[in-house]
């Protein structure tokens, strides 16, 4: 079994028709370009294992509940991510937004 298939779900007319009908964006990655779900599938590989496989939910208003509490409050606010610098989202978002706005008083200084 390979790790990512080839999206062969999305050519079938009658799939795509229903995805459509129920509102849903289909989104695949380019031809020959495997890695551009990656950060996805990262994420879905964490909730899982970190979550998921950990918790036994009664309901699905539950699962959602607890999806939800574990995004925002384990995986953006502590959960360290290498791809941005070893910071949480959280705070590399802080650091991101404090870093623009200390350039755009910069600017504003200079004119």
């Amino acid at each position: 079994m390979r790790c990512t298939d080839g999206g062969v779900q999305y050519a079938s007319r009658d799939y795509t028709q229903l995805l459509r009908e129920h509102g849903v964006r289909i989104s695949t990655s380019r031809k020959a370009n495997p890695l551009a779900n990656a950060t996805c599938k990262s994420l879905i590989k964490i909730l899982k294992h970190e979550e998921v496989y950990r918790t036994e939910y009664r309901d699905l208003a539950e699962a959602r509940a607890s999806l939800g509490v574990f995004l925002e409050k384990v995986y953006n606010q502590k959960r360290l991510h290498s791809a941005l610098g070893y910071l949480p989202p959280a705070e590399f978002e802080r650091s991101l937004l404090a870093q623009t706005n200390q350039e755009a008083a910069g600017r504003q200084l200079s004119l």
